[in-house]
């Protein structure tokens, strides 16, 4: 699938699902203090969501990043952006709501 293909679909599956996700959802994202200080990492890894988010952002396709981390799956990534637009509509909220 190509990266523009997958990562709008990623990110119009989270905002129609807008109020559906809970941190409960994301079966692929941990956090533990003990691992990259607590930030969102995929599951038994040490790659942060901030860190694939911002390799895309600076034009790393997903074949690339699999490429780069041979232990992670499109559906890891997949993931991080979902968790990534989740965590984004929740402070939107917040920040309208305040």
């Amino acid at each position: 699938m190509g990266f523009f293909v997958l990562l709008w679909h990623t990110i119009a599956e989270a905002i129609f699902a807008k109020g559906v996700f809970s941190l409960n959802q994301f079966t692929r994202i941990s956090h533990d203090v003990n691992i990259m200080g607590g930030k969102a990492c995929i599951a038994g890894t040490r790659v942060t969501v901030g860190g694939i988010l911002m390799q895309i952002s600076e034009g790393t396709t997903v074949d690339e990043l699999l490429a780069e981390y041979p232990h992670l799956t499109e559906d890891d990534i997949s993931e991080a952006l979902r968790y990534a637009a989740w965590i984004a509509g929740t402070k939107e909220d917040l920040i309208v709501s305040a």
